[in-house]
């Protein structure tokens, strides 16, 4: 079983898979009296032909280290965007196409706060909370046609610190 570390979630590292959700140095804009800072526009949402968004709320149940990764999925016709409703990390991971299947898996934890927006067609790992509550918004794509695929790896990676 290849092993696969898990590194800090940077936007630079990020970028070819989606967005990091988190605020910036300064906000773009102060509202709200004085007292907000407006972090602005901060993912590039995609929800392609004949649908919406929509907003979820998924409870996911904690996972431990090392994780067996043995399945990647892609939406196809939107993007997905993973808001952390508490201060807890989570495990990201993420895979370049290759071919129609998952490459060579890379791994994320994030940071408190920090939230994610895959972007369409990007291959990934499932909701991966590392503590409870695994409580998470979801911003993704509400359409009638079908916006998943999953791959099954013969082969699973092992996800470590």
């Amino acid at each position: 079983m290849q092993k696969i570390k898990i590194h800090p979630l940077t936007s630079a590292a990020f970028a070819p898979f989606g967005d990091v959700l988190a605020l910036r140095d300064a906000p773009d804009k102060i509202i709200n009296q004085g007292l907000c800072g407006r972090h602005h526009d901060l993912a590039a949402l995609d929800f392609g032909m004949d649908a919406r968004a929509g907003i979820s709320l998924f409870d996911a149940q904690p996972r431990s280290l090392p994780y067996q990764l043995d399945m990647m999925e892609r939406h196809p016709d939107g993007s997905q965007a993973f808001v952390p409703m508490t201060a807890h990390p989570f495990l990201v991971i993420v895979a370049p196409d290759n071919g129609g299947q998952p490459g060579l898996p890379l791994a994320f934890r994030t940071a408190a706060h920090q939230g994610i927006n895959f972007h369409r067609g990007t291959w990934h790992g499932v909701l991966t909370p590392l503590a409870a509550p695994g409580l998470f918004a979801v911003v993704d794509r509400i359409g009638k046609t079908p916006n998943l695929e999953e791959h099954w790896f013969d082969t699973p990676y092992l996800i470590t610190e």
